[in-house]
């Protein structure tokens, strides 16, 4: 578990793509999350998966991109075998939990290689209210550390003996209540943590507060578009 969690953790990389604007980052991410809703195809599943693993290898997030995928695979063999108890044929069914898996992996990558800081920066870009993005971004910065929290306290209690795998499924629900109650506990601890430091930098006080870094395109940025987005128009093409 401690594998897979960490590919859902922001990891700073040396990388031409993490160097892009965060909006470009944006723009590819959605690019592929179309392409993926598209395609249905096997062949046309393939490309895709494809152009996300080349694109996760330039990045240097296939490692991190490798474990959000084998966590989609979990949902993705109950989705399979849903739609063959309902009587789809295998082939349709493998197509849907094929493109379950692009889907995920596809908007996986934008978190990947967007920090919270500039995920930041591109919600205040559109203009969103200043609560609701300060909301979002905890809670995308909190995600991973709750994850993290909870397989901590489930490896400590089961140290002192606690068995999760055994029993009926009742059984098996009850003996999660001595994780979650310390995950609880953690995490109101933590937000009242949280409270004071935005009551300490007077959050709230300037109705339109300023920001350090502008959102700016370089040079590479300006390559980046029209590339991304020719390969994207040609995929759309192909796919209809």
């Amino acid at each position: 578990m401690y594998w897979i969690s960490k590919g859902f953790i922001f990891t700073k990389v040396d990388s031409l793509v993490h160097k892009l604007d965060p909006r470009v980052k944006l723009l590819i991410s959605i690019q592929f999350f179309i392409l993926a809703l598209l395609v249905s195809d096997l062949i046309d599943l393939a490309i895709i998966f494809t152009g996300i693993i080349l694109f996760a290898n330039i990045s240097k997030i296939f490692s991190k991109l490798i474990r959000t995928m084998l966590f989609a695979v979990l949902f993705s063999g109950i989705i399979l075998g849903i739609n063959i108890i309902a009587g789809y044929s295998f082939i349709y069914s493998l197509q849907i939990a094929l493109r379950f898996v692009a889907i995920v992996c596809s908007t996986s990558i934008f978190f990947l290689i967007t920090s919270p800081d500039e995920l930041e920066y591109v919600l205040r870009w559109f203009r969103i209210p200043n609560d609701l993005v300060f909301a979002f971004v905890t809670a995308v910065r909190f995600v991973p550390i709750i994850l993290m929290d909870a397989l901590q306290i489930i490896d400590a209690q089961k140290s002192r003996g606690l068995e999760l795998e055994k029993g009926n499924p009742i059984t098996r629900i009850k003996n999660f209540v001595p994780i979650l109650v310390p995950l609880i506990v953690n995490e109101v601890i933590r937000s009242g943590e949280l409270a004071e430091a935005m009551e300490a930098r007077c959050y709230g006080v300037v109705k339109k507060p300023t920001v350090l870094y502008e959102l700016k395109l370089n040079f590479n940025d300006k390559l980046a578009i029209p590339f991304c987005t020719s390969i994207f128009i040609l995929g759309f093409f192909l796919s209809i």
